[in-house]
């Protein structure tokens, strides 16, 4: 028998937390989407705001919440370079305070409760692919420290409240994602050279383009997360998702300009501080336990999003 469940979704006007809200309705579950609008937007969910299953609440997760659930999946926190270095420590409070407060809620609620951690846990790797017992190579002063030091430290709250007061959770690594929804000038990879390629301006390369990163659509992942948060109780994670195809930026470049047929160049600029070379899921664990891998590969993921950025103009 189907049991509709109450779930929370905080950032779930964003990228990631539109998509899943639209899953969690699928599914046949009362969504309440929580976002504060400082990444995310309206449009993202504008088609989901007549649903009687769906409701949207503007609220920071840095303040208490009171209301009723049975799962929370906590995604609140931008996710970009250029949006959470904008005001560092709000990116930080976001982080610490806002997974305290949602672990509260968990806590008086009885909700299991997901935490979106984030593959730059691992920093700068020094071991590759990364696996979920690496430790991380993290700079804890750098420019990038209020998003990899507050998401770590959301997962040892996560953990201690798991440990002190029997919560039940699930943590997420999420390594890099992409598809629709996503932010046009949101500073990531994928986004930019998509929009430079289709404006046909050169594309910005920062280092030589060699470094590498993995990147999973947006569906396969919030199909990850699904899993994840209907996994037993006694598999808490932390587990990896994402796509451990592995390409050079260089690669991906290439690729925009092909799927979008842009007349864009390749313009090199020095790497940024603490920027990792290296970047690949292992995904064994979310396998083993989740019976999750991605399908859809690269290139039918970037067509889909060069399609939708275009759809934007």
């Amino acid at each position: 028998m189907h049991i509709r469940k109450r779930v929370l979704v905080t950032g779930g006007a964003g990228f990631l937390g539109s998509h899943l809200c639209r899953a969690l309705l699928g599914r046949g579950h009362d969504v309440l989407c929580l976002d504060n609008y400082y990444t995310g937007t309206r449009d993202n969910i504008a088609d989901l705001l007549l649903n009687p299953h769906f409701e949207l609440m503007r609220h920071d997760v840095t303040f208490p919440l009171y209301v009723e659930v049975d799962e929370i999946y906590n995604l609140a926190c931008p996710a970009s370079p250029v949006h959470y270095q904008h005001d560092p420590v709000q990116t930080t409070k976001t982080s610490v305070h806002g997974a305290i407060n949602m672990l509260g809620l968990a806590k008086r609620t009885g909700a299991k409760i997901l935490q979106a951690s984030t593959s730059e846990v691992y920093g700068d790797p020094q071991v590759h692919p990364q696996k979920e017992d690496y430790w991380g190579h993290v700079n804890p002063i750098g420019f990038r420290s209020c998003y990899d030091e507050g998401k770590r430290c959301a997962e040892t709250l996560f953990f201690d409240y798991y440990r002190q007061h029997d919560l039940r959770i699930k943590v997420a690594r999420i390594f890099n994602t992409y598809g629709p929804n996503m932010h046009p000038n949101d500073g990531r990879v994928v986004s930019n050279f998509i929009m430079q390629a289709l404006a046909n301006e050169p594309i910005t390369i920062y280092g030589d383009g060699s470094q590498t990163r993995s990147f999973c659509y947006v569906e396969d992942l919030v199909d990850g997360l699904m899993k994840l948060m209907d996994s037993e109780d006694g598999f808490t994670g932390p587990v990896n998702l994402g796509n451990p195809g592995e390409f050079t930026i260089k690669q991906l470049a290439e690729r925009i300009i092909a799927i979008s047929a842009s007349s864009s160049t390749l313009e090199y600029k020095p790497l940024p501080a603490d920027d990792p070379l290296q970047r690949q899921p292992d995904i064994a664990l979310a396998k083993e336990q989740l019976q999750w891998a991605p399908t859809i590969a690269l290139d039918k993921g970037l067509e889909l999003t060069v399609a939708y950025f275009s759809s934007l103009a």
